[in-house]
């Protein structure tokens, strides 16, 4: 017992170990790298001249990375624990869409960046949510995954489509504006997004970890959950809330930036294990770590062009994902 209990520290070491060394790379890695006594004078008072530069865009970009990533992955986790689907997460559920329609909605009419786009974005991710349940209760499967996903790609393209439609017609400035939400990227990040996004997340990411044991227990399905004292209703409207709230945060931060939701849960099962207590706050580790690495590939690959958080993302996801759910399978 007590081997095992060691064993299952190893992860969770390794896990840490690889967030401090990714958090160092984004902040020495960019269009201009750095060396790290640079980093370091960042972190002293009163820091001039590269130090500065590194202060204050390096490093709230990585905080904000690695707060997106994890907020994603965390999602994602308690998605799929509720949908008992392993391919369950914001984006393909049309949660992404939503938020991003309303962060589009909300810089086309004039809203100021911050609370009033994250509050849009929230909107439109639980509507999205609302039509989704709405259409699976219609087809009489209330809640079956295969009609939830499905039901979830078909909403997310309608949102799409109806942003990129808002977009034709609105003025050159605007449409570089709402563009971030819909290709994803941390180049507006800065100490107070940070902030804002964290007073955002906070909340719904202590609801999912609250929620641990219960979304243990869905996974069993409905009968066993509720025959273990589980109230599945109030249980699946709380994670619905929490994930389209936590979804919405990281568009209004970066925008929409998918698969970090459904390759990290996935990857990290077969280590981690199947208990959320411990999953969930791996899966926010690894999504962390996950996206600065993401973000740090999209500032060097081209440089000095950037490319879209959200594309690497997807360049990457899809063939990591598809090896893990053929090793998964065999």
């Amino acid at each position: 017992m007590a081997r095992s209990r060691h064993t299952g520290k190893v992860p969770l070491l390794i896990l840490a170990v690889v967030a401090v060394l990714s958090c160092a790379a984004g902040a020495l890695g960019g269009a201009v790298p750095f060396p790290l006594h640079t980093v370091i004078d960042a972190l002293r008072p009163g820091a001039t001249g590269d130090a500065a530069i590194v202060r204050d865009l390096r490093l709230p970009r990585v905080v904000v990375a690695f707060g997106v990533g994890g907020s994603l992955a965390v999602a994602g986790a308690a998605l799929q624990a509720l949908l008992r689907n392993p391919l369950a997460e914001p984006w393909l559920l049309g949660m992404s869409g939503g938020a991003s329609l309303g962060a589009v909605i909300a810089v086309m009419i004039g809203l100021p960046l911050g609370w009033s786009v994250a509050a849009l974005a929230t909107v439109g991710a639980l509507a999205v949510m609302a039509v989704v349940y709405r259409i699976s209760v219609v087809a009489g499967r209330r809640l079956d995954p295969r009609v939830l996903l499905l039901a979830g790609v078909v909403v997310g393209a309608f949102t799409a489509a109806v942003s990129s439609a808002l977009l034709i017609v609105t003025d050159p400035f605007t449409f570089h504006s709402a563009t971030v939400w819909l290709f994803g990227g941390f180049g507006r990040s800065s100490w107070r997004l940070a902030r804002d996004f964290a007073l955002v997340a906070v909340l719904p990411l202590t609801a999912l970890w609250w929620l641990s044991r219960s979304l243990d227990l869905l996974a069993l399905g409905d009968d066993s959950a509720a025959t273990l004292g589980v109230d599945v209703e109030r249980t699946r409207r709380l994670v619905i809330v929490a994930t389209s709230v936590l979804t919405a945060a990281t568009v209004a931060a970066a925008g929409v930036i998918g698969f970090v939701g459904l390759v990290v849960p996935h990857a990290l099962r077969g280590t981690i294990g199947p208990l959320h207590r411990r999953l969930l706050p791996a899966a926010f580790v690894a999504g962390g770590s996950f996206a600065v690495l993401a973000d740090l590939l999209a500032r060097t690959v081209l440089r000095p062009a950037e490319v879209p958080v959200g594309v690497v993302t997807a360049l990457v996801g899809v063939p990591l994902f598809a090896i893990l759910l053929r090793r998964s399978m065999q």
